[in-house]
């Protein structure tokens, strides 16, 4: 439906392959979000049940970036005009990448410009605290070398963890077959409560854990979504210590603006 009313149907023919979306960072706010003279969505409604890509994440316009904030949370966004106010579902999978500073060589003495480490701090505050604290997994990868090219591929290949990846969505299909949630990223209330509780342990740990990290309301019950699909990913029906150390590994603090 989305994709017929932004008039990009092939050939008037519906699809079934899940969206991809990759704007350019020179992206307007309506091209994003939605908008124009004639409402139409943009690119996070187009990326609707699929993936939303954002290469060199700070190169954004950071308007344009904030915008996401609200369908991020809501998984829709509301368009409103003088002539029209339009919702659009944007229910996506965000996926953002994007250099540790402008220069990109920072932690190489023998590469890095003349302004390191400041110029990483400056570069990275372009992103918004809020905008960070919406991203729920944050993970660093050095950079590839030419030796990294020769080395034997990983023990475990993208069709096992596709296969593991599968098994945790079926777990969720029947955990959630009475709930209006679908998958451990749209639980929150009583329902977070009742399926994504840590152990004694794993309670212990996130209470210090919020505190020295300074958790939002919003990355405390992130990090326990995240937990629960850890434990999913594991075969596990509990919440453990384990899994929760895991998912706080990969949350950030915003820097300061």
């Amino acid at each position: 439906m989305v994709a017929s009313v932004a008039g990009t149907l092939s050939g008037g023919r519906l699809t079934r392959t899940r969206p991809f979306r990759a704007p350019h960072h020179s992206a307007s706010m309506a091209a994003l979000v939605g908008g124009g003279l004639r409402v139409r969505p943009g690119e996070v409604s187009l990326a609707h049940l699929g993936v939303l890509f954002l290469d060199e994440l700070p190169e954004f316009q950071r308007a344009v970036l904030d915008s996401l904030r609200q369908p991020l949370e809501t998984g829709t966004v509301s368009v409103a005009r003088a002539n029209a106010h339009v919702t659009f579902p944007a229910r996506v999978q965000l996926i953002a990448a994007m250099n540790p500073c402008r220069c990109g060589h920072l932690g190489d003495p023998a590469l890095a410009c003349a302004r390191a480490p400041r110029c990483a701090a400056d570069y990275q505050a372009k992103v918004s605290g809020p905008l960070l604290d919406r991203i729920d997994l944050h993970v660093e990868v050095a950079a590839v070398t030419a030796a990294d090219l020769v080395l034997p591929p990983p023990a475990e290949g993208s069709a096992e963890v596709a296969a593991r990846v599968a098994a945790a969505r079926a777990v969720q299909t029947a955990r959630y077959a009475d709930a209006p949630a679908r998958t451990n990223a749209e639980i929150e209330g009583p329902l977070l409560d009742a399926v994504a509780t840590p152990d004694e342990a794993g309670r212990k740990l996130l209470a210090q854990a919020s505190e020295a990290m300074r958790l939002s309301a919003r990355g405390y019950t992130r990090v326990l979504r995240v937990a629960r699909t850890i434990a999913d990913l594991a075969g596990s029906e509990g919440l453990g210590r384990i899994h929760v150390a895991e998912a706080l590994s990969y949350r950030r603090q915003p820097p300061r603006n």
